[in-house]
């Protein structure tokens, strides 16, 4: 903490993903679409839920506040990533920079949480079908909800308390298009080797227990749809499936970034653009397209305003 006085870094210098004028505009291209699908999407799917007294349901409420975590994680660095392509000299300041750790690692941290909480109503749906109601009232869903952002503010909290004190000299140069903790602390002017197992041991842990959590449960409800009948369990297996596939997704990168969190190669750049870029698509696109209820609701708003005739 003593050591706050001594920064006198008021920016830092983002490097981007490229120096290449004509691969800039085609990165911004592809991340422009990405970008306004994933927020459009996850807005619909919000609406969707909210419109539609069918989709009611413990697993839809999750959803939606997913819907809404993704709308926060596509917003904190993707649109001064899609400015800076036009930017030569792409800068953010100190106070902007703890921002952007703080607001993804609060998002980050909540959306592990929530991921968990969705893994929880699953277990109950298909392995205490009779007690379901009973157990995922609205009122425990709320409670989850709630526990999952303070898990992320107070995650992401541990880290900027440390960071946002840590002397900043020079230089002042991220590799990267936000500010990714990792490299942000390697700038500071101290050994800096206590804060780095301090992010290993804090990030590395919630993810990896989060995930391993999640993993054992599917394992017992993939176990539980086995022995079920084949007409009861293909619609559990199929929303599993989805569930699943967005937990490795979201999973891998994260436990990646944390093994070697301090030594990184060229290919993680780009790891890390899927990871904040990409993944906030997965919602829209995984748990909804592949979903009949949600695909049915969005056919009947669709028909209420453009074709209302039909109604």
């Amino acid at each position: 903490m003593a050591h706050s006085n001594e920064s006198t870094i008021s920016e830092f210098v983002l490097l981007g993903l490229s120096q290449f004028w004509e691969l800039q505009l085609v990165l911004f291209t592809i991340f422009f679409v990405i970008y306004v699908t994933s927020v459009l999407g996850n807005i619909m799917i919000i609406i969707i839920i909210f419109s539609n007294s069918h989709l009611n349901s413990p697993m839809y409420f999750l959803l939606s506040n997913l819907s809404f975590i993704d709308i926060c994680q596509s917003n904190f660095a993707t649109p001064k990533m899609l400015v800076d392509f036009f930017v030569e000299h792409k800068t953010i300041s100190f106070k902007g920079c703890m921002a952007q750790i703080f607001l993804l690692h609060s998002f980050v941290g909540s959306e592990m949480m929530l991921l968990v909480a969705m893994g929880y109503d699953r277990f109950v749906a298909i392995c205490k079908p009779l007690h379901y109601n009973l157990i995922m009232s609205r009122r425990i869903c709320i409670i989850f909800v709630s526990i999952s952002w303070a898990v992320g503010i107070l995650h992401s909290v541990s880290h900027l308390v440390f960071t946002v004190n840590l002397p900043f000299c020079g230089p002042n140069e991220v590799d990267s298009f936000f500010c990714d903790l990792p490299l942000v602390i390697k700038l500071a002017c101290m050994d800096t080797y206590r804060m780095e197992i301090l992010t290993l041991v804090n990030s590395g842990l919630i993810s990896l227990s989060c995930f391993l959590v999640l993993i054992i449960s599917y394992i017992v409800i993939l176990v539980t749809v086995q022995r079920q009948s084949s007409s009861g369990s293909s619609k559990a297996l199929s929303t599993l499936t989805a569930h699943i596939t967005v937990v490795i997704l979201f999973f891998g990168p994260c436990i990646y970034f944390y093994i070697w969190p301090f030594s990184r190669l060229s290919v993680d750049k780009f790891l890390s653009v899927f990871y904040i870029i990409c993944t906030p698509l997965l919602n829209p696109i995984i748990y909804s397209l592949r979903n009949e209820d949600v695909k049915s609701a969005l056919r009947k708003l669709r028909n209420h305003y453009v074709n209302p005739g039909k109604n």
